[in-house]
């Protein structure tokens, strides 16, 4: 099959649906690793205490993934897409089930050596990462936005599912013998009676194999479902018929071959804009999403698990504002579908993201004075704002560009999402200043 490609999108391609729903699996798949370590921060923070692993553990994540990103995005357009993506799940998968080995091996006990090993794995979900989202996110940036939507909202999906994971964990083991550890690594086990030990491989199965498994599909549906699809295959077909060399191994494997114009006057066609011009373009897209991230991840999680105070839920406080804000987060993933409650004003985003740094102020005050149940408020606040203006930006953003430069800005965006994300850990630990226990 040859490369031929229409000027305007079919009326009648299939696939749509279905594209969003692989894609949906896909966010899942790109973020349930790291999301388990996260909602599993309780266990950390009792493994290893002193070294304040659910802020260390981001602040190890973050500079893999945001010097791996910037060196992908450099090079974004010489790089096979489909080798990275598929790349980066096989990572992701490896890493995760390398984790469950090594806290079977140590039996569960701290010190500095497992923890160690627990932020080698962590590097190599940062790696991962931004193999993964970056080359996503270039790939949808060019199709439907709702398949950009469907990915986002994918991601914010595997943090909800890995806290409702966790908050049945922790119900199911809270009153037997070192309970907390069973709910999360459930093979190793001293004294207990046969309902608790069908409850241990029950719950070992299910949460574990989910977090590997999801891996594992997501290699099989990039690698052999998702390129097959129509208009998947459409998308790509305009992408390389405007330049774009990325998708060559894609659209190889769903059967067409690209054939590079021969003539002088199609050349024009394969210009296209550096990265600089569309970062110049783009400089308030891309400033965006740095605050976004920036003012949530100074907060979450390690704000969350530390500095919230003692409160009538106990070991469970932590647990449940980790699940308000993922819940909030993945719904709010969703309004942007609703045309006339999604903000495409370049100057109504900005406004908005600035004015969302009052919850710095309001998230101290809260944790000083207030009752949980404002804390959940902000919490559940925080991942709306959060979901809801990442979609808006991420999906308005490539409007206007052809293939290879909306290919281009998406890895941009994303270098920036992680930048923000690495900024926001860092100043998460001012935190910690004033705190008796800290380093």
């Amino acid at each position: 099959m040859t490369l031929a490609v229409e000027t305007e999108t079919p009326l009648r391609l299939e696939g749509k649906y279905k594209a969003m729903a692989v894609c949906w699996v896909l966010g899942i798949g790109s973020l349930i690793s790291w999301n388990s370590m996260l909602t599993i921060g309780d266990y950390y923070n009792n493994l290893f205490k002193k070294y304040h692993p659910t802020r260390a553990l981001t602040l190890v994540y973050q500079p893999f993934a945001l010097g791996t990103m910037a060196i992908l995005a450099y090079n974004e357009s010489k790089i096979d897409t489909r080798k990275r993506n598929i790349t980066g799940y096989i990572i992701f998968f490896a890493s995760t089930l390398a984790l469950l080995l090594l806290d079977l091996a140590t039996s569960g006990e701290g010190g500095l050596g497992p923890f160690l090993g627990v932020c080698v794995f962590v590097a190599l979900f940062g790696v991962a990462d931004a193999h993964v989202q970056g080359g996503i996110v270039g790939d949808l940036s060019f199709m439907y936005p709702e398949f950009m939507q469907s990915f986002f909202a994918g991601l914010a999906a595997s943090g909800a599912l890995t806290s409702g994971l966790r908050l049945l964990t922790k119900a199911a083991f809270e009153k037997s013998h070192d309970g907390l550890r069973k709910g999360v690594s459930t093979f190793l086990f001293s004294s207990i009676d046969k309902i608790w030990f069908f409850l241990f491989v029950f719950f070992a199965v299910l949460f574990l194999a989910i977090c590997t498994s999801f891996e594992f599909v997501c290699i099989l549906l990039y690698a052999f479902f998702f390129p097959k699809l129509p208009i998947v295959k459409y998308f790509r077909s305009k992408a390389a018929s405007e330049g774009s060399k990325t998708v060559s191994a894609d659209l190889a494997a769903a059967g067409i071959q690209t054939k590079a114009a021969q003539a002088e006057d199609e050349a024009k066609q394969y210009e296209r804009l550096s990265n600089k011009q569309l970062f110049i373009q783009n400089f308030d897209y891309a400033l965006d999403l740095f605050l976004i991230y920036v003012l949530t991840l100074s907060i979450f999680p390690g704000f969350l698990y530390e500095n919230t105070g003692q409160h009538r839920l106990g070991e469970w406080y932590s647990l449940v504002l980790i699940a308000s804000y993922n819940v909030w987060d993945l719904i709010a993933r969703y309004i942007p579908l609703v045309k006339c409650v999604k903000l495409e004003s370049r100057k109504g985003l900005m406004i908005t993201i600035l004015c969302r740094f009052l919850l710095v102020p309001a998230f101290y005050f809260t944790a000083k004075y207030g009752d949980q149940g404002w804390m959940i408020f902000l919490t559940s606040f925080l991942g709306l704002t959060n979901g809801y203006l990442t979609v808006c930006v991420m999906t308005v953003a490539p409007k206007g560009y052809k293939g290879p430069e909306q290919n281009a800005l998406g890895n941009i965006l994303v270098l920036f999402l992680l930048g923000g994300l690495f900024a926001g850990v860092a100043l998460d630990w001012l935190w910690l200043i004033g705190k008796k226990d800290g380093f």
